[in-house]
């Protein structure tokens, strides 16, 4: 007997929100329009998840939704399995906890493997934390790196501050990372004693939301009036002055 060949299914990198009901200012419509004819996630948290497709106001029945833990904990041989019903030709969108899905983000991992398996990749559009602080810092967004969460102990966190501000004078790139919101201001406090006064710092806070805040100043100026950040959440960028 013959076995049964299958298309396969397409793979839908689906943007989530940086701010809480900000959704129709900055969703393409096409990311509504997928998410109601899917019905295989794979996520980082599943009550996040649901709660986001619910804020939509759909009428997906999450009944009917089929969801997958997919963290940066998954074994990689799991990985691997979470793309067997899209190799049978079931369609499957990854949602980032906040923003976009592969950016600083573990859905990168089952897109990597997608494109080992030939499965077909569709990034939709949506709110990048990172690319809009990059916007706004008015850096050069032509060479930066972002390096994501800098070490939790301190000693090598003002290594790693050190190395970045190296990197922005000599190469002329922009450096963006991030923290924990609830360990911003401890973050902050090493900036802004570690950076020489003359460095530009932008804060990028609460993008998207209500209370947005962006901000570019040299460090000294940070320093006169240095903001509150806890449980904020925030981007970091370091600039040429």
């Amino acid at each position: 007997m013959s076995k049964i060949k299958h298309s396969k299914g397409i793979l839908y990198l689906i943007p989530n929100v940086l701010a809480a009901g900000t959704a129709d200012a900055v969703m393409a419509p096409q990311v509504k329009s997928v998410l109601e004819a899917t019905r295989y996630f794979l996520v980082e948290d599943f009550r996040t998840a649901r709660r986001y497709i619910s804020s939509l106001k759909l009428g997906v029945n999450l009944d009917e939704v089929h969801m997958e833990k997919l963290d940066k904990k998954t074994p990689d041989p799991q990985v691997r399995k979470l793309l067997d019903p899209v190799l049978k030709g079931q369609d499957a969108g990854i949602i980032s906890e906040a923003g976009c899905p592969g950016i600083a983000d573990p859905g990168a991992r089952a897109v990597a493997r997608a494109h080992e398996l030939g499965i077909r990749v569709v990034p939709l559009p949506g709110p990048s934390s990172m690319f809009l602080a990059l916007m706004a810092s008015g850096f050069n967004g032509q060479s930066f790196t972002f390096s994501g969460y800098l070490p939790i102990e301190r000693k090598d966190r003002i290594k790693a501050i050190k190395a970045l501000e190296i990197k922005v004078i000599v190469e002329n790139t922009t450096q963006l990372f991030m923290e924990t919101p609830f360990r911003n201001n401890r973050l902050l406090e090493d900036l802004l004693e570690q950076l020489n006064p003359q460095t530009l710092l932008c804060i990028a806070s609460e993008l998207t939301g209500e209370g947005e805040n962006i901000q570019t100043k040299k460090v000294a100026d940070w320093r006169k009036e240095k903001p509150d950040l806890h449980k904020i959440p925030a981007v970091f960028l370091i600039g040429a002055s």
